[in-house]
């Protein structure tokens, strides 16, 4: 690929996309006064939305956010995971990758009300994969009697009220860094055309 091909649009995507990554370690490692506030659900939405390449609406956030769990199972949280994932992960992938599709059917136009209700809707697809997983996970564990879910939809329906307290936090690190993500993304497209160009 010659220089004169070069996307810069897809670059500051890609930038966006990295600096989401950095900022959920940061949050996982306790560094900043916000931790578990993370960017990725909105990370996945804003590369849902831009990325022409649906390809790409999936690889890239879904390789940023491998990048930076095997980071954090590494070092932050190398005492309680064996190897460089944890249970569960797979289901955990599946509600991200969820997340990019909410980006790409629901913020066909980058407006408020557009991205309010994707922040909803992959909040809550997040959730329900993601403890799915949980409930499959040979390591679940019910919180009010310290055993296991069990394995029917009884266990399956405890699994999910005990998750939905995470739907808040996820649902607010959407919402305020979605607007930080499009806001600065479409302040940027106004400035620079070349931005506007090509995705």
């Amino acid at each position: 690929m010659s220089i004169k091909n070069l996307q810069p649009r897809f670059f500051v995507l890609l930038l966006f996309i990295i600096v989401a990554g950095v900022l959920r370690i940061t949050a996982a490692g306790h560094i900043t006064p916000y931790s578990n506030f993370s960017p990725v659900g909105a990370m996945a939405l804003f590369g849902g939305a831009y990325f022409a390449d649906k390809w790409k609406s999936y690889v890239f956030p879904l390789l940023c956010i491998f990048l930076s769990d095997v980071i954090m199972n590494l070092t932050i949280y190398d005492a309680y995971v064996t190897g460089i994932m944890y249970d569960g992960w797979i289901w955990t992938y599946f509600g991200f990758a969820a997340m990019v599709l909410s980006g790409q059917l629901l913020i066909k136009k980058v407006r408020i009300t557009n991205i309010v209700v994707a922040s909803v809707v992959s909040a809550v697809a997040f959730w329900l994969l993601s403890d799915f997983g949980t409930w499959l996970s040979p390591v679940n564990i019910d919180m009010t009697t310290g055993t296991q879910f069990t394995k029917d939809f009884t266990g399956l329906v405890k699994c999910y009220i005990q998750g939905a307290s995470t739907i808040k936090n996820t649902l607010l690190s959407n919402l305020v860094y979605s607007a930080i993500f499009f806001g600065l993304f479409e302040l940027m497209q106004s400035k620079i055309p070349a931005l506007s160009i090509s995705k």
